[in-house]
């Protein structure tokens, strides 16, 4: 898969670098904004409480 990333982006290979990169940072801002929210409301615990 990642081969066939790398083969289909065009230019040089600091311009390939630097296109993964940007497309590296897009997914993970998606996650942090909007799908690690949705999932939080189905996994985290609510009572939490921590003794000694």
């Amino acid at each position: 898969m990642y081969g066939a990333l790398w083969r289909i982006l065009p230019g040089p290979i600091w311009v390939r670098i630097v296109i993964l990169l940007v497309l590296l940072a897009a997914v993970l801002f998606a996650l942090v904004e909007w799908v690690f929210p949705w999932v939080d409301q189905f996994v985290a615990p609510r009572d939490v409480t921590v003794t000694k």
